[in-house]
């Protein structure tokens, strides 16, 4: 019968008795009668005793083990409140599977060389307790829409027209067809199927060429993405709050060890469950970052990275700015019927200084607003015709968000840099490991 073995959680649940457990050498130390040994798994680390007395043939393995060497063992386990996680394991027999010599990674070795490292950098404390909280929150996002009666709806990667800017577009050779673009969004191919499904949402990778250095911008990033017939611009904002809220409630709940791991202070984060967010049109914006920040913005202008900052220091839950300037916003966007010269669109912005999470709008559902808007953009509606179809053929309001998955972890963990949000970044400057 296969030897059974329990995660170092589930043994150290058991408390007492015989165990077996495998994992990885976190650290080791000892002497020539002892050797301590901190084996971790995805569930925890323990502290593992080899008696020189018990292995006299092997002792020469046992005290070559190196870090990361990945081994078996079976052991009598106990409390013992010296040992690093309050448990300690009696080793009674083991079985080395894979060595591990003179391991790159050390304390105090450079982001760029941990980068170049990234493969092995995944296993360390830090990358471990994120990853753990990355698989948290794209589950939570899943919960949210299907519980709140959304369809999951998958949309191509590979897109004939562009919807956030040309100037962002990675171009892709298909078969020889240039005018091939990897995806900025879903939304050209997802508001189609709003006159199937109603409700939909997706997570699913975007690419944006941007030529930007910030730690804020990825190249290639995980984008939850929403889109609702009949909706109000109201009901969108709302449901990226309850999405948040949800989110953030889910974190809190099972990652307190985690956050503590990344020195994050879940008090910073409970007022984003607890308290309704702030709400401000871009022109009360612009009043408030010139009363409190001493900060002047002419009106037009899209706020920058260090306005957004400025204007987030000033509350503890995210602030929802609305009502931007049509001309700084995409051509889909649907004019303010009380103003046309703002849109019915709004940037999510997260406390701390963590910038845009959310960007979303109530959809111009109007079919020759909609083109004129693509030619003032210099775009050629002709090359739309699948998408303005779907004005031409029962079209209601309708509208929809994106969320920057990455983003969001960034904020929840305390980043100082969004690459370490997801486990392989690619930047304008890296594409590998």
């Amino acid at each position: 019968m296969p030897q059974k073995y329990l995660s170092i959680q589930d043994a150290m649940q058991q408390g007492s008795g015989t165990v077996s457990i495998r994992g990885w050498v976190h650290r080791e130390r000892g002497s020539n009668k002892l050797k301590f040994v901190v084996l971790r798994d995805s569930s925890n680390t323990i502290q593992c005793v080899f008696e020189r007395s018990n292995f006299e043939k092997e002792w020469d393995d046992i005290d070559h083990l190196q870090v990361e060497t990945s081994i078996t063992m079976t052991g009598e386990i106990k409390k013992d409140a010296r040992a690093p996680s309050g448990y300690e394991v009696q080793v009674k027999k083991f079985e080395i599977i894979g060595k591990s010599e003179n391991y790159p990674i050390s304390k105090d070795l450079s982001p760029e060389f941990l980068l170049d490292n990234r493969h092995l950098w995944l296993r360390s404390t830090r990358m471990q307790a994120i990853l753990k909280i990355r698989s948290t929150i794209f589950a939570a996002i899943h919960e949210y829409f299907r519980s709140v009666g959304f369809y999951e709806y998958h949309s191509p990667i590979f897109q004939a027209v562009q919807a956030e800017g040309g100037s962002t577009l990675f171009h892709v050779d298909y078969f020889g067809k240039k005018d091939v673009f990897l995806a900025q969004t879903w939304q050209l191919y997802a508001e189609p199927a709003i006159f199937s499904l109603e409700k939909i949402y997706t997570i699913s990778p975007s690419f944006r060429a941007e030529r930007s250095k910030t730690s804020r911008h990825l190249t290639e990033y995980w984008h939850a993405e929403m889109e609702m017939a009949w909706s109000t611009f109201k009901e969108i904002q709302d449901q990226g709050e309850s999405l948040i809220k949800h989110v953030m409630k889910k974190v809190l709940e099972n990652h307190e060890k985690d956050l503590k791991v990344l020195e994050r202070d879940p008090a910073k984060l409970l007022p984003t469950v607890k308290k309704p967010f702030v709400r401000m049109t871009y022109t009360d914006a612009l009043k408030v970052l010139k009363d409190k920040c001493k900060i002047r913005v002419q009106w037009g202008k899209d706020l920058r990275t260090i306005e957004e900052e400025e204007l987030t220091k000033l509350y503890d839950v995210p602030v929802i700015v609305t009502h931007y300037p049509k001309k700084v916003k995409a051509f889909y966007m649907v004019e303010d019927p009380k103003n046309p010269e703002v849109v019915e669109g709004c940037d999510f912005l997260a406390p701390e200084s963590h910038g845009e999470i959310i960007g979303g709008s109530q959809r111009e559902h109007d079919l020759e607003k909609l083109k004129a808007r693509l030619v003032e953009q210099g775009e050629d509606p002709k090359n739309y015709e699948f998408y303005l179809d779907t004005r031409r053929y029962g079209s209601v309001p309708h509208g929809g968000f994106g969320l920057g998955v990455e983003r969001i972890i960034k904020w929840i963990c305390g980043l100082d840099n969004i690459k370490d949000a997801i486990p392989f970044p690619r930047t304008m400057e890296r594409y590998k490991p």
